[in-house]
């Protein structure tokens, strides 16, 4: 699973490791250095860190302690208190260090300031009553994303993947119905 970080959070792109939670859930954390990978390829967060198995298994529970709250808070319900438990004991843990150098900011810190970091981003979007959380309206993602668009029209977590998968498949039902044969393959 290649992960991507379009959901406008790293709690939430965290959360999103889960592919077709509804269907047939693919987790893109099997693994220490699947974790390890995902922190890597974050821009909002420092790397690279070392995952040993019980550091994984606390982001795996992160993991999915956030999409829990974060799914409660798409659908107008009240919080999953476990899920509350465990995003608000991750966020109590050490913070980054924040650096400034003629290049910009940099931020530095082990597995656990990362996992902290995140669980504090997610407490801070869900805690946001003027943030816009939605899921992707493909109908096989369940990604939860922050939803920053101008009136709050965006409808796909994002646009390389779920976008164009929806307006193709629009374009080949168009077709189908107009009675057009299939576009040729490349």
């Amino acid at each position: 699973m290649n992960f991507a970080y379009v959901s406008g959070n790293p709690a939430l792109d965290l959360a999103g490791t889960v592919g077709s939670r509804r269907d047939e859930p693919v987790d893109g954390l099997a693994a220490p250095a699947d974790l390890e990978r995902w922190v890597a390829g974050c821009d909002e967060l420092p790397g690279p860190v070392t995952a040993d198995v019980a550091a994984f298994e606390s982001a795996r529970s992160l993991r999915e302690a956030i999409y829990r709250l974060a799914h409660d808070r798409v659908l107008g319900r009240p919080f999953d208190p476990d899920s509350l438990d465990i995003v608000n004991d991750a966020a109590t843990g050490p913070a980054l260090t924040v650096r400034l150098s003629d290049t910009g900011l940099h931020m530095v810190g082990d597995l656990a300031s990362v996992l902290s970091h995140v669980a504090r981003s997610g407490v801070a979007v869900l805690a946001d009553p003027h943030a816009c959380l939605k899921e992707c309206g493909r109908a096989r993602c369940t990604r939860i994303y922050l939803d920053r668009s101008r009136g709050a029209r965006r409808t796909w977590c994002g646009m390389d993947e779920c976008g164009n998968r929806v307006k193709a498949a629009a374009y080949r039902a168009r077709r189908r119905a107009a009675g057009a044969p299939p576009p040729a393959e490349r």
